[in-house]
């Protein structure tokens, strides 16, 4: 592996040699239940506080973050007039605030209405931003977002950021599986920076560029996700014994509790919320099947929906009702409404939904991260959630940004090649 170092440009003030770098802060909005938190804590930034409403989510957040502060309440009431929450939580000079505001409002599966009073929150997203004046902001959503009204959402977003003081922003369009998600989930990234720090590139092609180096070179598939996992389930709460895997796959080392992987080590999973019992698989645990319906899906090929069936079994209406995944490719979406209905996530081989803890490993959260709360709870944060690998490779994205506004260099991360070239980077 390559580690050398790329130098920027000698007109851009340099940090003195003998500075060494300190850890990015960072301001968590929306929270969820921390899949977006993982990412970027496991890419080395310090989460000053984290802000979610969702009274359930909360509960999995502190299982599994109780050394990271969080600000249970409407985003309305964080940094309002009369608070002391820039001091309580160490606020000044943080480095990155990043969060997905709620998508239901811009969703293709919503009414997608301009006054949709969900839209609103990205507003609430733009005040902390404005009064927090952090280095890099980085918003995720959905690809809807870009499109709407032929990008009115896209346009008002960013005018309202270059009216903050951040014209230099962009919109990335990615895909969750170039990422290491064994999962083909798109969704918008703003990324921006303060007009005031003088980004000396073009800012779209700079996080292009530095993103295709955490661009994994082959999806990661289902089977090479949750292959390991017992075929056998248990009762929602409980655990089971871990199981064993004698050739893992490199996706398994990254998520199993007994291997070091290329992005989780083992000591990082075990700081998440297992607790005492260390050693055991957590939430692999599914919804209850009917027989008629067990029958149904044991019709179904890998990959296939219920348009495959026969027509005596089937009546043609809505095909994406019932839809097994494909062993050997990534998992469709994971989505929020699996808590509702699980038939559009039939396990690749096995006539059964998929569990929990599977449902979590194709959104890349590791087995030592464990979700609390009813399993429609579980599954509803689970499907509501940033995928934490691709977190973590807007994490690294951030610290690059960072070090350029800093004067600093490119470093390659061990784990990853980093295929920076100097004449890709566009100058601003």
């Amino acid at each position: 592996m390559n580690h050398s170092v790329k130098k920027m440009p000698k007109s851009h003030p340099t940090t003195p040699a003998a500075s060494a770098p300190s850890t990015p802060t960072a301001v968590s909005l929306f929270s969820g239940c921390g899949g977006f938190c993982e990412g970027i804590e496991s890419a080395g930034v310090e989460i000053r506080v984290a802000v979610e409403l969702d009274k359930f989510a909360c509960e999995t957040y502190r299982h599994n973050f109780p050394r990271t502060p969080l600000f249970e309440g409407d985003v309305h009431g964080f940094l309002a007039e009369g608070t002391s929450h820039v001091i309580d939580y160490r606020l000044h000079n943080v480095d990155i605030v990043f969060g997905g505001p709620p998508c239901q409002g811009f969703s293709q599966i919503g009414q997608r209405r301009i006054d949709d009073e969900r839209n609103e929150l990205y507003k609430q997203y733009t005040r902390v931003v404005d009064t927090l004046r952090p280095r890099v902001f980085l918003m995720e959503n959905v690809p809807n977002l870009a499109l709407m009204n032929k990008g009115y959402f896209k346009k008002l977003i960013l005018e309202e950021f270059a009216g903050l003081g951040y014209s230099n922003a962009t919109m990335l369009l990615l895909s969750a599986d170039d990422f290491g998600v064994p999962q083909t989930r798109q969704r918008v990234i703003f990324v921006g920076t303060r007009d005031e720090d003088a980004f000396p590139y073009d800012l779209n092609s700079f996080c292009e560029t530095v993103l295709e180096g955490y661009r994994v070179e082959k999806a990661v598939t289902v089977s090479e996700a949750i292959g390991d996992l017992p075929a056998e389930v248990v009762h929602s709460g409980e655990i089971t014994e871990y199981p064993k895997v004698s050739k893992p796959s490199a996706y398994m080392k990254d998520m199993r509790l007994d291997y070091n992987g290329a992005r989780y080590s083992k000591s990082m999973k075990k700081l998440r919320g297992l607790g005492k019992a260390s050693m055991a698989l957590h939430n692999h645990h599914t919804k209850e099947i009917q027989a008629r319906r067990a029958h149904l899906i044991s019709l179904l090929q890998p990959g296939m929906k219920a348009n495959s069936l026969p027509k005596e079994i089937w009546d043609g209406k809505r095909p994406e009702k019932w839809r097994r995944l494909h062993p050997d490719l990534p998992s469709h979406t994971i989505l929020a409404q699996m808590h509702r209905d699980m038939s559009e996530w039939i396990h690749p081989s096995l006539n059964r939904w998929i569990t929990v803890r599977e449902a979590a490993r194709l959104q890349s959260f590791h087995d030592g991260f464990v979700f609390v709360g009813s399993e429609w709870q579980q599954l509803k944060q689970i499907g509501n959630a940033v995928p934490p690998l691709l977190g973590y490779a807007l994490g690294k994205l951030s610290q690059q940004i960072l070090s350029v506004i800093d004067g600093g260099s490119l470093v390659e991360n061990p784990d990853h090649s980093l295929k920076v070239q100097k004449e890709l980077l566009v100058p601003a």
